[in-house]
């Protein structure tokens, strides 16, 4: 072949085969003059972006077929990627300027031109590759036909140079992207050197093109308007790698002041350090403003609260009508459903409405008025819901409750928030070789050695995994529990589905991210170990669990029910504003988990047995949604707790059928999966104090973000209470561990017999209590 200067492909790989003798396998015969394997898309990560391109194309240029060529050839094969093959200069030329390949291989132990042999030979360390790089070449391939490793160098070859060549040719879109975006934006270096502003930046500031490249930030004028400390508290922030996002005033290059929602993104670069800095500004104009007033007001009426929730659970361990004190000392009338009203409430309904009716006809009248109102709830779902009461001294409880078990504010301004469900669901390139549990680096293997302790720390290991703990860990759980064999399906497609189902974590959410996952499946393999829990649970039942933990939050957006419901997104729409993220995280997970062969852990499932495992995953999925928190707490309490209590005070004959019939018949075995990955999904109170602070800092960051949204958007704000300027995050614990938290953990331990949880979150109540005594609003006192 002559050499590659004559093909002029420099910013192409060009490739050059030297020679050296080594005993090859048998390659497939390729007679033809151009072959075209078989091809797949390709998905290239580029930051937080994926790419996706067409197959990478190879051009192999020998002027005869031999166990080298044939060795390449078969390498594309197995690598899906399309290959041409050319014998003359000529028809080389003519193909590379037809197809553009990527990758150009040219046989060049046969130059005339160069001396191959003396350039080649591999018993002479002073040999050059000088010449070669001067002609044109930009790597050498020493004459090796065994077919690994062709197959080897083409993926060396498509990660390093191929691939930097995709990114910067993408760089080049982004970039066109960015100068037309109608949004400001700018880009600084780790040091806070201007390296990029767009037009819309230069334009809103008032600044020429390229005035502002290379200037520090401290050189740019900053407004008067700004609070004193506002700036140390963006730069203490985004330094730590978190993102800021709020009001700021900036001042234009002709000195006046311009109010802007600013969001600062920290960029995180090679070695886990932060390279770059992005801002975001959207100014807060004058017509923005009475827009946003004018629908606040319009929807003013729908987003005032008929008094605030009064949601004393229903789950104490006393008899009904009992007093009982709550965490802070107050008095407090809880009305407890016996086992009986729960039959009551689970029989014919009509039949119950006639028999109250009856009773009233005989009844003194604050007996019939009360009976009136036992109708009015039989009558509709609320036989567990917490009820409307006027408690405006506690607004954390207000807006929790509010937020968490509402569908949301029906708005009728047609302002609609899209999240959208027909996005594509891609698995990413890396999934292709997928990491062998015997292959986990012994870092992360070390960081995983007490992973069946509750005091595990799931940010450690998020640290180690560069933020994907869930396949690691899910490697280390599902093989201790023997998910594989029970599936019938080999490591290797359980680690492809591991891999996809974190891809579809969005790592953006500061909270319900693959991290939440992470830890809710490590809780959940921590519950099904305790003994009571093992005696009422099948197998089936355990793979299920586990399953239904990994994928309970999937493609979660960030954002509440309520928030998706008020804003008519595409989801709230698709599942009628009941159960919409639930619905979402079940439906997606077996779509992306069937759509594809290779990561189809239920492909050689029984028929039956799949149906019945898919149910049972489905059903903790959607146990997850907090409407119906009470309802779930109270069945577990008076199917489960009271008749295993009543067995025990009984004593006498029978005791363990009895025991057993309780735990094992399957209304109950559901009861106790649900409320087990309830417990698992927001355990984090009951976790070690640093890991509590840790999960309670970023919940509060996604509910500020759903606030500052809302606002942005003119939505009414399901939670007022989290705005970040304002709110007080220990009051936010108190009362979300008050409502929600500990007669739920309390009933939880009297089965399953948790006392180190229950001490965990005894301390972290009385943590935060002395935070709120103090008038503290952050996660931590402030250094002496």
């Amino acid at each position: 072949m002559g050499c590659a200067s004559s093909i002029h492909i420099s910013d192409r790989v060009v490739y050059h085969s030297g020679k050296e003798s080594e005993e090859a396998h048998s390659p497939p015969q390729h007679t033809n003059t151009t072959q075209h394997c078989k091809t797949t898309l390709t998905e290239v990560q580029f930051g937080p972006m994926k790419l996706f391109k067409d197959p990478l194309q190879v051009l192999l240029v020998f002027a005869k077929e031999d166990s080298q060529s044939n060795g390449f050839c078969w390498a594309c094969e197995k690598a899906n990627f399309r290959c041409s093959v050319a014998r003359t200069p000529e028809s080389a030329l003519e193909c590379f300027m037809d197809k553009q390949h990527d990758l150009v291989i040219i046989d060049h132990r046969h130059s005339r031109h160069f001396d191959a042999e003396a350039l080649c030979r591999p018993d002479r360390e002073e040999a050059s590759v000088m010449p070669l790089i001067n002609a044109g070449f930009n790597r050498r391939f020493v004459e090796n036909s065994n077919m690994m490793a062709c197959y080897n160098e083409l993926l060396q070859l498509e990660h390093g140079e191929v691939r930097a060549q995709v990114k910067l040719r993408a760089g080049n879109a982004i970039f066109m992207a960015l100068d037309q975006s109608q949004e400001a934006i700018e880009i600084t270096s780790e040091d806070q050197v201007i390296q990029y502003v767009n037009p819309a930046y230069e334009s809103i500031m008032g600044y020429q093109p390229g005035e502002l490249l290379g200037k520090e930030i401290i050189e740019v004028p900053k407004s008067e308007k700004n609070k004193p400390d506002l700036l140390e508290t963006i730069n203490s922030c985004i330094r730590k790698g978190k993102e800021w996002q709020g009001i700021y005033y900036a001042k234009k290059k002709n000195g006046d002041s311009v109010q802007q929602n600013v969001k600062i993104t920290p960029v995180i670069g090679q070695g886990g350090k932060i390279r770059h800095y992005v801002s975001i500004n959207r100014p807060l104009n004058d017509n923005n403003k009475v827009r946003e007033k004018t629908n606040i007001q319009s929807n003013k009426h729908k987003d005032r609260r008929k008094g605030s929730l009064d949601v004393r659970s229903t789950t104490s361990r006393g008899s009904d009508g009992e007093k009982t004190r709550t965490r802070d000392g107050h008095m407090d009338y809880r009305l407890i459903c016996t086992h009986s009203g729960t039959q009551l409430y689970q029989c014919s309904s009509t039949s119950v409405i006639n028999i109250i009716n009856a009773a009233q006809e005989s009844s003194p009248m604050p007996v019939a008025e009360a009976l009136d109102r036992v109708l009015e709830i039989l009558r509709t779902t609320e036989l567990y819901s917490p009820q409307l009461g006027t408690k405006d001294e506690d607004p954390h409880t207000n807006d929790l409750v509010g937020g968490l078990m509402t569908d949301g504010l029906r708005r009728l301004s047609g302002n609609e928030y899209i999240f959208s469900t027909k996005q594509p669901h891609h698995i990413p390139s890396h999934l292709t070789t997928p990491l062998s549990l015997n292959d986990i680096p012994p870092r992360i293997a070390q960081t995983m050695e007490n992973e069946d302790s509750w005091d595990f720390d799931i940010f450690n290991l998020e640290a180690a995994t560069m933020k994907r703990p869930l396949t690691f860990l899910g490697l280390k759980i599902f093989s201790r529990f023997g998910v594989c064999e029970f599936l019938n399906c080999p490591e290797a497609t359980l680690r492809s589905w591991l891999q996809v189902i974190e891809a579809n974590y969005h790592s953006t959410n500061s909270y319900h991210n693959s991290s939440h996952a992470a830890d809710v499946l490590h809780a959940t393999a921590y519950f099904l170990c305790k003994e009571r829990v093992k005696q009422s649970l099948d197998p089936i039942d355990e793979v299920a669990a586990l399953i239904a933990a990994t994928v309970h939050d999937v493609d979660h957006p960030g954002r509440t029910n309520s928030f998706l419901c008020n804003a008519g997104s595409e989801l709230a729409i698709l599942y009628n504003d009941t159960a919409v993220l639930e619905s979402h995280h079940a439906a997606l997970a077996f779509q992306i988990t069937t759509r594809d062969d290779k990561c189809n852990i239920f492909k050689n499932m029984e028929r039956n047995e799949y149906r019945t495992l898919r149910q049972a995953i489905i059903d903790m999925v959607l146990a997850t949604e907090m409407t119906k928190h009470f309802e779930h707490v109270n069945k577990f309490v008076n199917s489960i707790n009271k008749p295993l209590a009543a067995v025990e005070e009984n004593g006498g004959n029978g005791d363990e059928e009895s025991v057993k019939s309780i735990l094992t018949s399957p209304e109950n075995r559901i009861l106790v999966k649900r409320m087990l990955i309830k417990c698992a999904d927001i355990s984090n109170p009951c976790r070690p104090q640093e890991l509590c602070i840790e999960w309670a800092g970023r919940i509060s960051e996604e509910y500020f973000a759903q606030t500052d949204e809302e606002k942005r958007q003119g939505l009414p704000v399901v939670m007022p209470v989290f705005d970040r300027n304002t709110c007080s995050i220990p009051k936010s614990q108190i009362s979300f561990i008050d409502y929600f938290i500990t007669d739920m953990f309390d009933a939880w331990d009297a089965f399953a017999d948790l006392p180190n949880l229950m001490q965990h979150l005894d301390n972290n109540f009385k943590y935060w209590k002395g935070l709120d005594e103090r008038k503290l609003h952050s996660l931590r006192p402030h250094p002496e």
